[in-house]
């Protein structure tokens, strides 16, 4: 199942998604509202784990298959961190990026310690509640026409996060989930949600 975007088509035109920064623009002399800031801090939080799953990956798994995997998707999520940064001030950061680098970590290392299987379902899991995540700004921001170029930039984000989760799930296969991995999938999802939870507000 692929995901559709809220997002207007003839905006895709303008997102870049070969894998450079070309095309994301900041204007530092916009005043954000309280309510982007926020938002933009879940964001980042939610690109430094989303960098620490791809570390606590290659960190254990040995797969080369998996490996590549983790490697493409980590430079991926690092452009987005840069992305997000060139938005959100440094005073505006989640006081708790410490705690969301662990729990970043050990949602890459556990599944990568029980096998590939276990990883692509849980980025399958991470990536569907982030593209949700996502979708739900880029329908706010389509309100507000002087952040068009910060929609964008979601937009961007938006679109790797759903090539993500499908090559996650092209890997997995049509293999049956067992139910612990079914139970750990939910809890990472979840998980998920509550840190966008608490990044919004610490």
């Amino acid at each position: 199942m692929r995901f559709t975007s809220e997002a207007n088509p003839g905006d895709l035109t303008h997102v870049t998604t070969s894998g450079s920064d070309r095309g994301v623009i900041s204007n530092s002399s916009v005043k954000l509202p309280q309510n982007v800031l926020a938002d933009l801090r879940t964001d980042h939080a939610g690109e430094v784990g989303a960098i620490q799953i791809y570390q606590g990956v290659l960190f254990f798994a040995r797969d080369p298959a998996l490996r590549a995997f983790a490697a493409k998707h980590l430079v991926t999520e690092r452009r987005h961190l840069r992305n997000i940064e060139l938005w959100l001030p440094s005073s505006h950061y989640s006081r708790l990026l410490p705690v969301w680098r662990l729990a970043g970590f050990l949602t890459g290392a556990v599944p990568a310690l029980i096998g590939p299987k276990a990883v692509y379902a849980t980025i399958e899991a991470v990536e569907t509640f982030v593209y949700r995540h996502y979708n739900e700004q880029i329908q706010t921001l389509a309100s507000i026409p002087s952040l068009k170029s910060l929609r964008l930039t979601l937009l961007s984000c938006q679109i790797d996060e759903e090539t993500h989760r499908e090559e996650a799930v092209i890997a997995f296969g049509s293999v049956k989930r067992d139910i612990l991995l079914r139970a750990w999938c939910a809890i990472v999802a979840a998980g998920s949600a509550a840190a966008v939870t608490v990044s919004r507000i610490v």
